[in-house]
């Protein structure tokens, strides 16, 4: 599949699951990044790697987030296979969020969320936290590369938000 046609699915996909308020929450409610436990996951392979359950996390690592805009660390390295189970913190007093992706699709993301800042969604490979809250992120770094994460909300991506992720592959 061409590129243009993935990015014009992948938008699609993403307008698809703004119509779905009644299965999902908003994003930039006040409710998000409470740390209450989601329901069950559905696992679905992404270029990145798929979602965890609790008993597979190899290794826990903190990311704490700011209103300057930055992620702390902005860059973390994985074997292919690690499972890790992401705590990310706001320190900050608006909302943030962490979104694991590929460049382009974290770019197409970020432009439907200029487009429509009160888009709902929620995916196992996201966390939205309030100001002063903790959220968790569980996943399965299967496959190897180079991807980022970033917090999508207007304006934040623009100004920098964003980090990386190395997957390097088993030996």
């Amino acid at each position: 599949m061409n590129l243009k046609r993935r990015h014009c699915l992948h938008v699609l996909t993403l307008s698809g699951l703004a119509s779905l308020g009644q299965r999902s929450a908003s994003a930039h409610g006040n409710q998000h990044g409470s740390g209450a436990a989601r329901g069950p996951v559905a696992k679905e392979q992404k270029p990145w790697g798929i979602a965890a359950d609790p008993g597979e996390v190899t290794r826990r690592l903190d990311i704490r987030m700011t209103d300057n805009m930055r992620f702390s660390p902005s860059h973390i390295d994985v074997r292919e296979g690690e499972t890790l189970g992401l705590r990310i913190t706001n320190r900050g007093k608006v909302l943030h969020e962490l979104v694991i992706g590929t460049r382009a699709e974290l770019e197409a993301h970020a432009e439907m969320m200029r487009r429509f800042p009160a888009m709902e969604h929620e995916e196992p490979y996201m966390a939205h936290v309030a100001p002063r809250k903790s959220g968790e992120i569980l996943w399965t770094f299967n496959r190897p590369g180079d991807f980022e994460f970033a917090c999508l909300i207007p304006g934040h991506f623009e100004a920098g938000m964003r980090g990386t992720i190395r997957v390097r592959p088993r030996n």
